[in-house]
Order: C-alpha cells, then sequence, then structure tokens
C-alpha cells in the first residue's frame, strides 16, 4: 500500500483484512446467522485467506465465545446477534413519522463507577441519542423503538420540544456535515475499487459509519445527505456477496 493509500485508509477508518474480519462479516450478514465450514471456506476465497487459515479462525472464534459450533455448522453467539440487530437496523432502520416532538433521557442515577457510567453512555449513543450536556439526552421522536426497559432504574424518559428551531438544535448536537463527509468519500472509494479485499474494508468501514447516522428527520438534514446512498451501495454489496455464497454451494 503507497503512502496515499495508507493515508485514505486512515481516513475512512480502513481496517486490515482478516480471516476473522471475514467471517464475521459472512455471518452477520446471514439470516439466519449460520453457515456449514465448507460454505465459510469458500466465502473467504476471493478475498485472498486460505481454507487452513480459515479453521484456525474458526477455532479461537468458538475459544472466545464468538461462535457457537454444532457438528460442522458455525453461527453467531448471543452477543454477536445483538451486534447483527444492531448492524440490521443500521442498513434498515425503522423509523415513524415525527410530529416535532423529541425524546429527551435524563440519568438519575448516581453513585456509579467509570465503567458503569462509560457502559450508560455508549448506550445511550447506540440508541441515538446525542448528550445536549451531562446527563441529558435527546433526540427527535422519529424512531419506532422504545428505550430497553433496563435502563428504567437510571434513567427518565421524556417528551419535550426545543425553543430554538429544530434544525439549529440538530446541528448543535450531530457532526452532521462531517459525518456527510465521510459518507461521500466512502462512496467514492467504493465507486473507484473493483478488487474484493479492498471492496470487503470498505463496505466494512461503510456499515460502522452507518452505526452513527443519527436517522434524523429528513427535514432536519442538508438537502444532499448521502446516508440513503450509502444505506444502498451497502445493501447492494451484501446482496452481491449472498448471491456469490449461494452460487459456490451451489456447485458442489
Amino acid at each position: 500500500m503507497g503512502t496515499d493509500e495508507a493515508a485514505e485508509a486512515g481516513a475512512l477508518a480502513l481496517r486490515p483484512l482478516s480471516a476473522r474480519s471475514v467471517v464475521l462479516s459472512l455471518l452477520l450478514g446471514s439470516h439466519p446467522p449460520e453457515l456449514p465450514v465448507k460454505d465459510l471456506v469458500r466465502g473467504v476465497e476471493p478475498f485472498g485467506v486460505g481454507g487452513s487459515t480459515v479453521r484456525a479462525a474458526l477455532s479461537r472464534m468458538v475459544a472466545a465465545g464468538d461462535l457457537h459450533r454444532e457438528d460442522t455448522v458455525y453461527r453467531l453467539s448471543d452477543r454477536l446477534l445483538e451486534r447483527q440487530r444492531r448492524q440490521d437496523e443500521a442498513v434498515r432502520p425503522r423509523t415513524r413519522a415525527w410530529d416535532g416532538d423529541w425524546e429527551m433521557v435524563v440519568i438519575t442515577a448516581t453513585g456509579r463507577g467509570p465503567a458503569q457510567r462509560a457502559e450508560l453512555r455508549a448506550r445511550l449513543t447506540a440508541l441515538r441519542l446525542a448528550e445536549l450536556r451531562e446527563g441529558v439526552w435527546l433526540r427527535p421522536a422519529n424512531l419506532a423503538r422504545s428505550l430497553p426497559a433496563d435502563l428504567d432504574p437510571v434513567v427518565q424518559h421524556w417528551t419535550a420540544r426545543p425553543a430554538a428551531p429544530a434544525q439549529e438544535a440538530a446541528r448543535a448536537l450531530w457532526p452532521l456535515d462531517s459525518w456527510s463527509a465521510t459518507a461521500r468519500s466512502l462512496l467514492a472509494h467504493i465507486a473507484g475499487t473493483d478488487r474484493p479485499a479492498p471492496r470487503f474494508t470498505a463496505f466494512a468501514a461503510a456499515v460502522r459509519h452507518l452505526l452513527t447516522d443519527p436517522v434524523l428527520p429528513p427535514g432536519l438534514l442538508p438537502s444532499d445527505w448521502p446516508g440513503p446512498a450509502l444505506r444502498a451501495a451497502y445493501t447492494a454489496y451484501q446482496q452481491e456477496v449472498t448471491e456469490q455464497l449461494r452460487a459456490r454451494a451451489e456447485r458442489t
């Protein structure tokens, strides 16, 4: 990889290809999330990963609790099933018509240690809430989801409407311009890449970026918001990989 390519990879958070990352991608994109070892071995062939390397990675992933094995079939662990759910929602977010209301989540629990506070912040961020100030989290109430019940002991949930214009509030809470710039760079990189391994790393970065999309109502987004285009590109790639995997399995 040249200097320019390395710089671009760093800017776009492109991670090196590994047997583990390819196996996880194949399983995260499968519904149900399980595949026979022969399909996994064939599935990684286009990325230049050998069968013995895949089998060694599978053994390590089972030992680490990432995968469960039954005979020759590998499936995601419960922890990674949650990751698949979040990834599916990032690619196909469930929204509802927005009437101007905002969710407001206020942290009420006290006496928590740093690790507990960090975990709660990560959970609220994953729920696409943004922190207005310490302990106060907001977002437009346009997502078709409820807060997990286990958060009830540590937060209170309110419905509110900001006095400031909603567009101003959205721009203050989320870095919309930088998110858009990264998404456009990913789309341009994807369009200029045709080799399997670089395409894989680019689309893996794309789905990670989609996990951070605030999924705001259209009226609060810039007119050229690239979220839908990035979702469409990833969905097409996921379908392409699934069809290739199915075709290889049918040839045996």
